[in-house]
């Protein structure tokens, strides 16, 4: 006759009043990043090509060295949100001044085949004092990554 199994049961940790552990993130859910010390972290340049009345094309990218003219080039950190990049395109982007202006903001990178991809990832109203969910979004928030350019559209 085989013999009887018994199923041992693990000892419950002793209660010491101890806080327990943050539980483990959720799946797909990223973790949130400290905020920035922009006194002690140097900046990221940020290439920025302005279109009125849409983005470039993907194409416009695709010979290096070759990028659109309408170039910006701004110094900014990753937690920069797209309130503050609107605001920055209207000191140098006249039409963006226009009360009713909106900016398609979109980045632009390389796809593992070197082909270039233009990912749209929020807009804003020239006047939008936070009134948009997207204002409030950063650059590390939208998954940008040192290098990719950024399009924005001027509508």
């Amino acid at each position: 006759m085989a013999a009887a199994t018994q199923t041992q049961k693990r000892p419950l940790p002793p209660r010491n009043n101890q806080p327990l552990p943050p539980p483990p993130p959720l799946l797909g859910s990223r973790p949130r990043l400290e905020p920035i010390d922009r006194e002690k972290t140097c900046p990221l340049l940020l290439r920025v090509f302005t279109k009125i009345g849409s983005h470039h094309s993907k194409e416009d990218f695709a010979v290096r060295g070759k990028e659109p003219k309408d170039e910006v080039q701004i110094y900014t950190w990753k937690d920069a949100n797209l309130r503050e990049l609107t605001d920055l395109v209207k000191e140098v982007a006249p039409e963006a001044r226009r009360r009713n202006a909106k900016l398609s903001f979109a980045f632009v990178y390389p796809d593992k085949r070197g082909h270039f991809v233009l990912r749209q990832v929020g807009m804003t109203n020239s006047y939008g004092n936070g009134r948009r969910l997207d204002d409030n979004k950063s650059l590390a928030d939208l998954s940008f990554q040192i290098g990719d350019y950024l399009d924005v559209a001027i509508l």
